[in-house]
């Protein structure tokens, strides 16, 4: 699927989210990776055999008072 060159990761590899975007819809909160995984801006994901995976982001950072 991908032709760029190095080869992005496939979307069962474990860095999968390095495949570089090929559409993006900002206004709808998810990209097209070439690999065929969707991306979501909560850090879920969407991969091409219909599997899902949760959102994992990190916890919130927050400011400490002064």
């Amino acid at each position: 699927m991908c032709q760029h060159q190095p080869t992005c990761p496939s979307a069962d590899a474990t860095d999968r989210e390095a495949a570089k975007v090929i559409a993006c819809f900002r206004e709808q909160g998810w990209s097209l990776l070439c690999n065929g995984v969707i991306i979501f801006e909560d850090t879920g994901e969407l991969l091409p055999d219909g599997s899902s995976i949760a959102p994992h982001r990190g916890p919130a950072r927050h400011a400490l008072a002064a």
